[in-house]
Parts: C-alpha cells; structure tokens; sequence
C-alpha cells in the first residue's frame, strides 16, 4: 500500500459497486468518498445490503461525507434534531459499507448566537453519537473546517481546539482537512512552507495522529476570500506546488487525498495523475 492513496468522491447514483467502483476505476483513484443520502436533504435511505458487500469487498479506503444541512450549532431545534437523525445514518451506512471514515462540516452558530453557546450545544448533541461508535468496525467522525462563511464555528486550524474540547477529544474524533478551505479561510498554502504550517499547526492544536484524510482541492479565489470554490489542482492560486507536502509530512503517513474539484471524469482523472505525480517526485 502506498503511504498516501490518491482518490476522489465519486457518483453512486444506481449503485454504490454499480455506479461508484467502475467510475474510481476510470479515473485511477486509490481510494473514495462517497454520499450514502442526497446531500442537500434530510432522508436516510437504508441502502441496499448487495451493493454495500460488494462495494467493501473492493477494499478501496472509502469515505462517506455527511449531507450539508447538518448543523449542530443551529439556533433551530429542528434542524439540529435533524442534524442527529442524519449523521447518526451516515455513521451506521459508513460502517456497513467498511468506511475508514464519515467527514462532517464543523457548522456555525446562528441566530446571533455566541460561539461558546453554540459550541455547548455541539457537546450536548453530538458527543452522544461519538459514545455510540463502540464497534471495532465502525467510522471515525472527521470534523471538516469550513472556508470561513457567516458565523461558521470551525474555519482556521485553530478554532479545532476549541471544538475538540466541547467534544472531550473523544478518541473516535478525528480531522478531514481541505485545501481549499484552509485557503479561503485564511491559511496562505501557496507561500513557502505553507503546507507544512498549516500541518505543523494542527499537530499542535489537536495533537499527533487525528487527521483520517485530505480534500485536495485547489482554490478558484485568493486566499482569506472566505469563498468556497474549488479549482483542478495547479489550475488555481494554491498552485500545485504546495500539494506536495501532503505527500511527506509526518501528521500525513497513511492519510489517503481524495479531490472534489471539477471537470467531471476527465478533469477527475487529471487530477488524481497530478497528485500522484507530485507523490512520485518526493519518493
């Protein structure tokens, strides 16, 4: 196995093994991420038990990302009871298809709520899940910082420390780190040493071994913009320089890149061959 597989999200419309295996194989991807609910709703679909063996029986490293309506720092008891419904399902489906890991974005505090108010209610709802993951089997929960929009609770590297605190670093808590985010929210990866900085950065905050993966994107506007566009890698004011420190740090030994970036299978395969190809050169 390498020492960082080199994936995407891909489609599992009509069938996680159906859809999804045939298009990680098209664009050469080491490992995956996928949905298991339409990410902009609330549904929880059961999955079909067929697909999700044959699907784990590939024995790619497999992601699930939760659906994006999920906020636990919401003012709306709704959308937060919600929220619980939701990610526990994608707990449960990443399990049952042998995911290594369920990426979650870390939310914000509305209503003009304060940050410590909002963060008391992540402890309060979302620690009961992290205590739910007693199998051996089952998923850690990577939190996602966002690129810095509205109240958001989570966007510099440093605002993880207070999250994990609310969470009582919970040993099944881990980080999904995207580099277009990082970006946006600040974090200038595009200047030398970048890359590491930010690495260095998040050993210190949350300690050596929480981050489970990367989201290899490449940004379409200039760093602190706080937008949330990802660019095919190289093609953006990253640049694909930076990308490759993802590929020699010590906080990344074993973390798999998996990219969200566009242009469709073709512009997907392009990507995936680029960051290989930036992990060759530090080999």
């Amino acid at each position: 196995m390498v020492r960082n597989p080199v994936g995407g999200h891909v489609p599992v419309a009509g069938g996680l093994a159906r859809t999804g295996l045939p298009y990680a194989r098209s664009i050469g991807a080491e490992a995956v991420q996928v949905f298991v609910a339409n990410p902009r709703g609330w549904a929880t679909p059961p999955g079909s038990p067929a697909q999700d063996e044959e699907f784990r029986a590939a024995g790619l490293p497999s992601y699930v990302h939760a659906p994006y309506l999920i906020n636990f720092g919401s003012h709306n008891p709704d959308t937060v009871d919600r929220s619980v419904a939701s990610l526990r399902h994608s707990l449960r489906r990443g399990r049952a298809i042998g995911a290594r890991g369920v990426v979650v974005h870390t939310g914000s505090a509305t209503g003009g709520r304060a940050r410590a108010t909002a963060l008391a209610q992540v402890r309060e709802r979302l620690l009961p899940l992290l205590d739910e993951l007693t199998h051996d089997d089952d998923p850690r929960l990577l939190l996602e910082p966002t690129a810095g929009q509205g109240a958001s609770l989570c966007s510099w590297i440093a605002d993880l420390g207070p999250y994990f605190d609310a969470l009582g670093h919970h040993p099944r808590l881990g980080v999904c780190l995207d580099t277009c985010h990082l970006f946006a929210a600040g974090h200038d990866l595009a200047a030398p040493g970048g890359m590491k900085l930010a690495l260095d950065e998040l050993v210190s905050v949350v300690g050596p071994g929480r981050l489970g993966l990367v989201h290899a994107n490449d940004s379409k506007d200039v760093v602190g913009a706080h937008k949330d566009r990802h660019e095919n890698i190289g093609s953006g004011h990253i640049g694909a320089g930076p990308f490759a420190g993802l590929f020699t740090h010590p906080e990344t030994a074993g973390v798999p890149l998996t990219i969200e970036t566009p242009g469709g299978r073709e512009g997907h395969a392009a990507d995936v061959a680029r960051l290989k190809s930036l992990r060759a050169e530090g080999l």
